[in-house]
């Protein structure tokens, strides 16, 4: 999966300033089905397909040393899609676990899941589980999926984490402050993301790490998911280094 360290995939990896990286990277994979459609495919396919992009999407994080990479695979609301596709992308989920573990293993990659778990299918969660287990102690590239997510449910969890905590007399509420809430959302320990690209020219969050991402640059390219490059990647780099965050300032 990892080429040599040093190596050059195209030019627009040269242009990439190595000192101004994004720590966290989050990408919404969305065109599967316009994909699919546009070849007289059934949406299905568009999902083999996009599933075959992860890989890019990881294989540079790991060539620049991007520490955080966060893909947002299925949310909450996806359950409301027709059933067939729905258990093809469960299937997707599993092979693709069983295909590239070992492989990301080997490369120091993290896989970690945020998101409910518990509502996907008892096949997925095994693999799921297998994969995290494996992978647990690397420390390359933490490789966030978001699996039956969504923030405002997220939200709702982590402020009855809080008062559950609060009642138990673990946490005072004099004590908290953001870094508090932070502490109770899936990604705890993580930076917030950085840069959040969205993929099929649609310019909307679609209930996506809300909290996190309070002063993240984003990006929404055109490329349809299945069509996603490294360079695609890339020129969001490129693209992101040439901002400047204020955060409120001047």
């Amino acid at each position: 999966m990892k080429k040599p360290k040093g190596s050059k995939d195209d030019k627009s990896e040269e242009q990439i300033d190595l000192e101004n990286l994004p720590k966290h990277i989050a990408i919404i994979m969305d065109g599967n089905g316009r994909w699919a459609r546009n070849k007289f495919l059934p949406r299905t396919a568009g999902h083999i397909t996009g599933a075959e992009k992860v890989r890019d999407a990881v294989e540079a994080c790991l060539d620049l040393n991007v520490p955080f990479l966060t893909l947002y695979a299925f949310s909450k609301e996806n359950w409301k899609r027709p059933k067939k596709e729905v258990e093809t992308l469960m299937q997707l989920l599993s092979k693709y676990l069983k295909k590239e573990t070992a492989e990301l293993d080997k490369n120091g990659v993290k896989i970690n899941i945020i998101g409910d778990i518990e509502e996907l299918p008892e096949s997925v969660k095994l693999e799921l589980k297998k994969s995290i287990e494996k992978t647990k102690d690397n420390t390359s590239l933490t490789f966030n999926l978001a699996l039956n997510y969504g923030s405002r449910q997220e939200i709702v969890k982590a402020f009855k984490d809080m008062h559950l905590d609060i009642e138990q007399g673990k946490l005072d509420i004099d004590d908290v402050d953001e870094n508090t809430i932070s502490d109770y959302l899936y990604t705890k320990g993580q930076p917030d993301p950085d840069l959040i690209i969205r993929t099929s020219g649609e310019e909307r969050i679609s209930n996506f790490l809300l909290y996190q991402i309070a002063y993240s640059e984003f990006d929404f390219i055109d490329v349809l998911w299945p069509d996603f490059k490294k360079e695609d990647l890339y020129q969001s780099i490129i693209k992101f280094q040439k901002r400047t965050r204020r955060y409120g300032g001047i």
